[in-house]
């Protein structure tokens, strides 16, 4: 039986259902998938009328979505996304904007942001969507649920529009720990066993960068941490590179971004809103050297990062500079909280690290996530984390 959608969450066109295909360890529960993923005889918007209307039908799913049907999950539909996910708001355009049940008048972050809010509000168990630069972890933050970006090329994201395929994964949302692993499992294709962490790590400078509310705001989670997996060192994440890891990403990401879509764009000439437009548009007219420089900024941030876990540490940092902004906040303003969202998102996107976010916080009566980075390839140990601090 279709479900009702009282969130603004799913996309038009995605309102279907999709039967498990066979019995597994999700059986009897419910996922819906971002449209920005391909389902076989579904149209893919990506958050944009144009590309829905340039773009034939896909013959073929995802991966991800058939590796889930495989596993008995039933799909209840596609959700909203951003345009092309070039966003962290979840204000679209052309869709609007899904409701956050977690804060109600507030965005539910982006470009995941109809997977976020179906997941936060009741409407399915699960859901799938994709972060290149914290479109699953911020919505998560702001809804209040658990959200993960694994490590870069752990789960295959064929099937997905893309937007910087360096940065982009496959990522998912749940409110229960148990059944956010569980999805791992049938993602990852079974989990390895880890150990616990050797050392926990506070990121001073992320915190610093969040600054003293939200660190105020997660103070009760960081006590429950201490006592559950042991108490923190305080490092220094970036050693002060933090606005020179930013625009390290923004170039990065923009050169990737205009090699995916320019020739579409110059050929469709889409009509996207504002900060997408202004977006691909400086993405036309990037500086090669500039551009030749974040390459080298982003490997030593891959450098500093491996070198800091590299004795089976984790790493402690806010996952937002505060809960999320108001719904038709001015867009100089949101442009303002992206960039310092993008200084704490950042770093585990350069360095292709997993990173989880945990509802752990509350500020101002909303929610804000307490993040945790792994080493590369041990996601388990995010799963393990999330089912021993929320469990």
């Amino acid at each position: 039986m279709p479900l009702t959608d009282t969130l603004n969450a799913f996309v038009a066109h995605g309102l279907f259902e999709r039967a498990p295909t066979s019995e597994g360890p999700l059986s009897g529960h419910t996922f819906a998938v971002k449209d920005f993923f391909d389902v076989a005889g579904v149209p893919t918007a990506a958050g944009s009328p144009d590309w829905l209307a340039s773009h034939p039908v896909p013959e073929k799913s995802a991966s991800v979505v058939d590796k889930l049907l495989g596993a008995g999950a039933h799909l209840m539909g596609k959700t909203h996304t951003d345009e092309l996910a070039w966003s962290l708001n979840g204000e679209n355009h052309h869709y609007g904007t899904p409701t956050n049940p977690a804060a109600p008048g507030r965005i539910p972050g982006g470009s995941s942001s109809g997977s976020a809010a179906a997941t936060a509000g009741g409407l399915v168990d699960f859901a799938i969507g994709s972060d290149t630069g914290g479109s699953v972890r911020l919505p998560a933050s702001y809804c209040g649920i658990i959200g993960i970006r694994p490590t870069h090329g752990r789960i295959a994201i064929d099937g997905a529009v893309p937007l910087a395929p360096s940065y982009d994964v496959v990522g998912w949302f749940a409110r229960d720990p148990k059944l956010f692993a569980d999805v791992g499992a049938v993602l990852f294709g079974g989990l390895k066993e880890v150990g616990a962490p050797k050392r926990v790590l506070l990121a001073r400078d992320l915190f610093d960068a969040a600054g003293p509310a939200v660190e105020a705001a997660l103070a009760p989670a960081l006590k429950i941490v201490t006592k559950r997996v042991g108490a923190s060192e305080e490092v220094s994440a970036a050693n002060g590179a933090l606005p020179a890891w930013r625009n390290a990403f923004r170039l990065i990401q923009s050169e990737e971004a205009h090699a995916a879509h320019g020739a579409w764009i110059e050929k469709v000439k889409p009509n996207f809103g504002p900060g997408v437009r202004e977006r691909f548009a400086a993405a036309a007219h990037l500086d090669a050297a500039e551009v030749a420089a974040a390459k080298v900024v982003r490997e030593e941030a891959r450098t500093r990062l491996d070198t800091l876990l590299a004795d089976d540490a984790i790493l402690i940092l806010p996952t937002a500079p505060g809960i999320a902004p108001l719904r038709d906040t001015p867009g100089d303003q949101l442009e303002a909280f992206r960039a310092r969202a993008l200084e704490l998102l950042c770093p585990a996107g350069h360095s292709g690290l997993p990173q989880i976010s945990l509802p752990m916080g509350t500020l101002e009566g909303c929610p804000v996530g307490l993040s945790f980075i792994a080493p590369r390839g041990k996601d388990e140990v995010l799963l393990s984390l999330a089912k021993v601090l929320l469990g």
